[in-house]
């Protein structure tokens, strides 16, 4: 059996005659998950021979990555806000992007100045927003929310990891409905790709990610619409809303908002791309009921 540097390197080919981008970077990955190992290890290894069993769960994650299942679940984790989160099929895989929300929303938080704060996030996914305000925010209660009991099994894995567990309440339902009481910060990453756009995703998404945390309707705003016209009723006096979405949703989106809350100071935050990425909804005093 050969060494795993040529292994390795075959890998590499092989990825890349599949149309895989990156491919070094996911030969690397597929070969750290086979040999369990991180990447200073992995090269520090080159010149040994994997056993038979590495080599098969090597080959075995191979096929998965070239029938474009998506690397963060075959790795069965993915990084976010710094912190490292399981992640598994029938669950969205959080994206950089999102990380705008979790900034804006502690800077949001720290001018509150509450000590108690309370915080709904909204499809919740694997926990990636909540578990990345709870860890910052130390005083804060959190709230999040999904209609997916799969999702909602997989975010309380990885509050159980992070040590939030106890700061964290999970809640199945629809939207806002869940909530029992108003809270200081409303967070959402719900479905946003237009219902046109979906098949003209990248196959990693489009063929393993699930489609309802994906299509948002004709425009992308059904959910996001049906959010704000709700939001009114579960956010404290002064209370905040930070809504992610698609660029061009922005303008849209807005006036929505400024529907629902025709007082509120409404901004809007770029992404690591620069793009306009992120609404941002802050209501007056006395504006929510």
């Amino acid at each position: 059996m050969s060494t795993i540097g040529p292994m390795l390197r075959m890998t590499e080919r092989r990825l890349a005659n599949a149309g895989i981008g990156d491919a070094r970077i996911e030969a690397d990955l597929v070969w750290m998950t086979a040999l369990d190992i991180d990447r200073a290890e992995l090269y520090a290894h080159l010149q040994d021979t994997p056993s038979p069993k590495q080599a098969y769960d090597a080959e075995s994650l191979l096929q998965r990555r070239l029938n474009h299942e998506p690397a963060a679940y075959i790795m069965g984790k993915r990084e976010f806000y710094g912190l490292e989160l399981t992640v598994a099929p029938g669950v969205l895989i959080p994206r950089p992007d999102t990380e705008t929300l979790v900034e804006e929303a502690l800077g949001i938080a720290a001018r509150l100045g509450r000590d108690a704060l309370t915080i709904a996030d909204v499809g919740c996914g694997s926990g990636a927003i909540a578990i990345a305000l709870a860890t910052s925010l130390p005083g804060a209660e959190v709230y999040a929310i999904d209609i997916s009991p799969r999702a909602l099994e997989l975010a309380a894995i990885n509050a159980e990891r992070h040590e939030v567990s106890q700061r964290l309440h999970f809640l199945q339902g629809d939207l806002l409905a869940p909530l029992t009481g108003p809270v200081d910060l409303i967070t959402a990453n719900l479905p946003y790709v237009m219902s046109e756009e979906i098949p003209t995703l990248d196959p990693e998404v489009r063929l393993h990610e699930p489609l309802e945390a994906l299509d948002g309707g004709d425009d992308g705003l059904d959910i996001i619409r049906q959010l704000l016209a709700d939001a009114s009723a579960h956010l404290t006096d002064g209370g905040a809303l930070l809504l992610e979405m698609d660029p061009r949703q922005i303008a849209s989106a807005t006036r929505s908002a400024e529907a629902s809350f025709p007082k509120a100071s409404i901004r809007v935050i770029q992404d690591l791309a620069h793009r306009n990425r992120v609404l941002v909804l802050e209501t007056s005093k006395g504006e929510t009921s």
